[in-house]
């Protein structure tokens, strides 16, 4: 009698459960990249990351059920493909500004993205904005200045390499945004292992048209950080994409905030990161924005995450 709640519950959690381990997976991920990016570059690592996530997935594609090794029509693929180019441009920018930036305060300020992501959906798919949000964006930008500015008075040149990296991450949390739509649009239509192949695919594909001007091989000490990057982004993938087709974003969309916590973590595992007062402090207002700004957002079904 008292288990029967809980049977009840269970085909909620999982999506839940799901989408914890994809975001968790996904921090990781981020360390490895970091540590890779610093060793090979961002463009190589990032390059040769999605390259190898696409040989890793086209065994699991290959050998998957008849319905999930199917071929994507027309308009799917070009679905796959914008998202594909969406990603590469907002991962070469997070990466270029993460090797610049501590990891803590780059997933703070890419936390702007679920906001942002209610003006697109508001522009791309006629949703009314409330004033609740904008409030929330005018609280979150609140929190990115107190990150900021505390880390422009640290590095004493506001033209330098902070500021360059704060940048950086900011227009990948736009492209982020845009991904957030993307991805449940693309969960609701394809599989998590479809999604995972040809997101890679699009993603190599976009980066190797500079191949010829920025491409090199990379260190032999890189290559261990990018094979672990590219397994933990292709798990990290089907999770999220599995979850985001069986939840509405207003419940996974809070999971994103757990990041936080991993990248915390690996920051200060792998690089000796230290958490500051205003990295805290900034971290609490873009949350508590999103949190308003998404809680107000009936039709906001069009969130999270890469």
């Amino acid at each position: 009698m008292q288990r029967t709640p809980l049977l009840l519950l269970w085909p909620r959690l999982l999506p839940l459960i799901a989408a914890s381990a994809g975001i968790a997976l996904f921090a990781i991920m981020d360390g490895a990249m970091k540590q890779a990016s610093l060793l090979a570059g961002v463009y190589t690592a990032m390059l040769a990351r999605s390259l190898v996530g696409a040989v890793l997935m086209v065994p699991v594609w290959w050998f998957s059920p008849g319905a999930a090794r199917r071929l994507p029509g027309a308009a799917l693929l070009r679905m796959h493909a914008l998202r594909g180019v969406v990603c590469a441009g907002m991962a070469v920018s997070f990466f270029w500004g993460l090797v610049r930036t501590p990891m803590a305060e780059a997933i703070a300020i890419s936390f702007l993205a679920p906001l942002i992501a209610l003006f697109l959906a508001a522009a791309m798919l006629g949703e009314r904005i409330r004033w609740p949000a904008i409030a929330a964006a005018l609280l979150g930008l609140a929190g990115v200045a107190v990150i900021v500015l505390a880390r422009l008075s640290e590095s004493g040149t506001p033209g330098g390499e902070a500021a360059w990296g704060i940048a950086s991450i900011l227009l990948s949390a736009v492209l982020y945004a845009w991904n957030l739509i993307l991805q449940r649009q693309q969960a609701l239509v394809a599989g998590p292992v479809e999604v995972a192949l040809f997101q890679s695919i699009f993603v190599g594909l976009t980066l190797a048209l500079l191949a010829p001007w920025l491409a090199h091989m990379p260190a032999a000490g890189a290559w261990p950080w990018i094979g672990g990057a590219a397994l933990l982004v292709m798990v990290s993938l089907m999770l999220l994409s599995w979850a985001w087709g069986r939840a509405e974003a207003q419940l996974l969309l809070p999971i994103e905030y757990t990041a936080f916590v991993w990248s915390a973590l690996m920051g200060w595992l792998l690089f000796g990161e230290a958490l500051t007062v205003p990295t805290l402090a900034g971290a609490a207002l873009i949350i508590a924005a999103c949190w308003i700004g998404t809680r107000t957002s009936e039709a906001h079904s069009e969130q999270t995450a890469l």
